[in-house]
């Protein structure tokens, strides 16, 4: 069985990524020891974790998490990060793929078996239109459903062997730190924030001090496994993120980048990422007593952006 009691010694994977380099931080204020698994040479952080090698492309030895109460997931090649050739594509899944299922048969193989929470993303359900989605929705089609879809089934060795699994289904993450809030901002800030393509598309989103409590919150829910939308409650269209995220910043909102421009600029990118549509409810992160401090974009934006 999972270990279900309070997890005191964690194992974080990406723990030096945007996700993890706010939630290592968050776990060690709530009394948490953190050892990063980390790629290269491991050296003394000077903050309180520990580090342990690993490689993520080879088979993961169950030794180096012994003692471990829980492993959160995180690591992965960044989806955004060029536009998507064959190679990029292949990479983008066995990042994902691969050490997760390696982690996962670790896992399993433990006479103590840590609690196992491993990333996915709302991706999953595809582009679903105006459809309301939650995790009872089947997935959905396209490449970075597929990614999801395999990330997930990944992590099946570990959850075979009754280890309690959740599966963290990302939405888009703000943060003016990284990611797509931080590419918009320069562009906003100049005032030419435009909406993209026909902007109808929903924007499923969570500010990333929400997301953090999401997953500490998941870690510690005895009760919750399986697939939990990490989103906020309230998603917006893209016209409106965009309009919310122009008065927050004091600007006007007037342009539009038309879907066939975006589609020469990024590529297949455009169309998984920009112009997709998923309009994503947490009922389960609800259901299980989580209060977002941020429900609502504009409140949201506003503690991010000061």
């Amino acid at each position: 069985m999972s270990n279900d009691a309070f997890p005191r010694r964690v194992a974080v994977t990406g723990s030096r990524g945007l996700i993890g380099s706010e939630l290592v931080p968050h776990l060690l204020g709530r009394g948490h020891e953190v050892v990063r698994f980390i790629r290269g040479a491991v050296e003394p952080s000077g903050d309180g974790t520990t580090a342990v090698n690993w490689n993520p492309e080879t088979s993961v030895d169950p030794k180096s998490l012994e003692g471990i109460d829980a492993v959160i997931h995180l690591a992965g090649e960044n989806i955004a990060a060029g536009r998507w050739t064959a190679e990029r594509k292949r990479l983008i899944l066995e990042s994902r793929a691969g050490p997760t299922r390696r982690l996962a048969e670790a896992v399993a193989a433990l006479d103590r078996k840590p609690v196992f929470l491993s990333a996915s993303a709302i991706g999953v359900y595809g582009d679903r239109g105006d459809e309301q989605l939650d995790e009872s929705s089947s997935p959905g089609a396209g490449f970075l459903a597929d990614v999801c879809k395999q990330w997930e089934a990944a992590t099946e060795p570990a959850s075979a062997a009754d280890v309690r699994v959740v599966n963290t289904r990302f939405g888009i993450v703000l943060t003016p730190k990284g990611g797509a809030l931080a590419a918009q901002l320069p562009a906003f800030r100049f005032g030419a924030g435009a909406v993209l393509g026909g902007g109808r598309q929903w924007v499923s989103w969570i500010t990333l001090p929400d997301l953090v409590r999401a997953i500490h919150h998941a870690l510690t829910a005895a009760d919750l496994s399986g697939p939990v939308n990490l989103v906020a409650p309230h998603p917006v269209t893209n016209r409106e993120f965009g309009r919310i995220l122009a008065k927050v910043l004091r600007r006007p909102f007037l342009m539009t980048l038309p879907a066939p421009v975006l589609r020469l600029m990024f590529g297949e990118v455009a169309d998984a990422a920009m112009l997709a549509s998923a309009r994503v409810r947490p009922r389960r992160l609800i259901d299980s007593g989580f209060a977002f401090d941020h429900p609502h974009l504009e409140d949201g934006l506003r503690a991010l952006l000061g």
